[in-house]
């Protein structure tokens, strides 16, 4: 099993910035593609940002220029680091993974729990 574990997020005014991180643990052989996505209240969850094996990136229309996603492999962990920030960047972020785990012949998609991003205007 893999558990997707997240930290940062928090509160901000506008124009500021955050950092979220997301350590994936457990039995992990190769990691197809880490990311992150957003559920805002009311709105279904979107893609914000991934980078899949080979360190290409992929991001929501919305924050790029803003935002961006890197990763350390050596500590499969994977962040996001958010800069000006606007109220509709309020959200949950959840970290999301494809992860292929001992045990297990075909990639699995694991979510962390979670964290609240609130952008004050």
């Amino acid at each position: 099993q893999v558990q997707l574990v997240e930290s940062g997020g928090g509160l901000v005014q506008a124009g500021g910035s955050l950092r979220l991180s997301c350590a994936a643990f457990g039995s992990i052989f190769v990691i197809r593609a880490m990311g992150w996505y957003r559920q805002a209240p009311g709105k279904q969850r979107e893609l914000v940002a991934n980078i899949i094996g080979s360190g290409s990136t992929n991001y929501a229309d919305s924050v790029k220029d803003r935002f961006t996603i890197s990763r350390d492999i050596a500590k499969n962990t994977v962040y996001l680091q958010m800069n000006s920030l606007k109220p509709e960047d309020t959200a949950v972020y959840y970290c999301n993974g494809e992860i292929l785990s001992g045990g297990r012949i075909r990639v699995d998609t694991y979510w962390g729990q979670g964290t609240q991003v609130t952008v004050s205007s």
